[in-house]
C-alpha cells in the first residue's frame, strides 16, 4: 500500500505561483511513476504532468499537458519521497482540485485526498 498525502494549494491571483507537494508513504519501492492531475468543477480529472520515479536519483523522465508546458514543472526528491508541481504564470482556468497519483508495480495506483487550487483576482 502507498499513502499519499498533497500540500501547497490555496488562493492566489493570476498570473502568480503556488508549489504543491506529494509526500509518499507505505511501499516506497513499489512506486514506478507519479502524477499530478486536476479536476475543476463540472469537467473529467485530467492528466497535467507525469514523471518517472523508478531509479536512484532525482531526475525522471517527466511530461505535461500542453495547456501547463512552459508554466509547469514536476520534480521530485527521492530522499523525502516527494513529488512536487511548481505552477507558474497561473491562469483562472488553472482552477480545480489537484491530485497526486502513483503508478505502482502489479497495475496498482493510488491517490492522494486532493488540494485546492483557485485563481482568481
Amino acid at each position: 500500500q502507498v499513502q499519499l498525502v498533497e500540500s501547497g494549494g490555496g488562493l492566489v491571483q493570476p498570473g502568480g505561483s503556488l508549489r504543491l507537494s506529494c509526500a509518499a508513504s507505505g511501499s516506497i519501492n513499489s512506486i514506478l511513476a507519479m502524477g499530478w492531475y486536476r479536476q475543476a468543477p463540472g469537467k473529467q480529472r485530467e492528466l497535467v504532468a507525469h514523471i518517472t520515479t523508478a531509479g536512484s536519483t532525482n531526475g525522471g523522465s517527466a511530461t505535461y499537458a500542453d495547456s501547463v508546458k512552459g508554466r509547469f514543472t514536476i520534480s521530485r526528491d527521492n530522499a523525502k519521497n516527494t513529488v512536487y508541481l511548481q505552477m507558474n504564470s497561473l491562469k483562472p482556468e488553472d482552477t480545480a482540485v489537484y491530485y497526486c497519483n502513483a503508478e505502482a508495480t502489479m497495475l496498482r495506483n493510488y491517490w492522494g485526498q486532493g488540494t485546492q487550487v483557485t485563481v482568481s483576482s
